[in-house]
Order: C-alpha cells, then structure tokens, then sequence
C-alpha cells in the first residue's frame, strides 16, 4: 500500500486510527532519537528519514539515502531500518537485542514488522535510530559506491 501523500501530515492523515497511533508513536521515537543531519521526507510513499542529497549526492539512483523509514502496508505497519544492514555486526546486534525481549520477531531484507503497537519493542528501535552518525553512514555508502565502480 504505497502512499501518493505528497507531506508527512498528509500521510498520517489518511491512515485509519490504530495505524496512526501506531505510526505517530513511532515516528515521535525517530525524532527523538535520530541523530543529527539527517531530513525527515516523503519518499518511496513512505516517511523516511534520510541524508539529504546537498549531504551526499552521489547516489546510485539520485534519491536521497536511506536511513529510515516508516509505512503502512496492507496487513503491518514497518520500519525500515536500512543502517543496520551497512554491516553483519549491526544487524546481528539488533536481532539479538530484540529477540531478548521476548517480542515476536518478523523481519524482511530492511524492514521490521509489526501488527500490533505492543509488538514495538520501542528501546530496541530507538538505539538502532540513535546508533549511526549521518558521517558513518554516508562513510560506508561512499565506500559501497566505489567499490562497486570497479
């Protein structure tokens, strides 16, 4: 269910109620934890959080990177989590993190899923939002880049 919402409030205003209280409380967790440098937008019909491109315009398809986002699909809402799949440890760390909460785990190649709020183990996604500096991030985009130029 991608969304046409050309605004944050636009999209928010066109979920039904439990997906908005799902997706406010989430998004007020990113903007609380997300660290400095990066742009809250609507992107992919989703709201991502992301390194603007006057940051770093060097991307493969010439959109902003992204570090984050929030959607909701047809049978979840998610949030894309595309920081800690730069690196196995971070990935790893975050599974383990969130499976010693005892919450039901459902993930896919960037995104966590999720049907309900109380399955939101917010500590956990918090310190996955906090845990990269935009300058790590693009650092590891850049070298990604150009070790693929080659």
């Amino acid at each position: 269910m991608q969304s046409d919402a050309k605004s944050v409030e636009d999209y928010l205003a066109e979920l039904p109620t439990d997906r908005f209280e799902a997706i406010t409380q989430l998004r007020e967790l990113i903007l609380e934890r997300i660290p400095d440098g990066y742009e809250e937008a609507m992107n992919w019909g989703m709201i991502t959080y992301q390194v603007p491109l006057s940051t770093y315009p060097d991307t493969y398809n010439e959109k902003p990177l992204m570090y984050a986002a929030l959607a909701s699909q047809k049978n979840h809402f998610a949030v894309y989590l595309s920081g800690i799949y730069q690196e196995d440890g971070k990935r790893d760390s975050f599974l383990e993190a969130y499976k010693e909460t005892g919450k039901r785990l459902d993930v896919g190649q960037s995104c966590v899923r999720f049907r309900k709020i109380d399955d939101v183990p917010f500590e956990v996604i918090g310190d996955a939002i906090a845990a990269i500096p935009v300058s790590e991030f693009v650092s590891v985009a850049k070298a990604a880049r150009t070790s693929s130029r080659k």
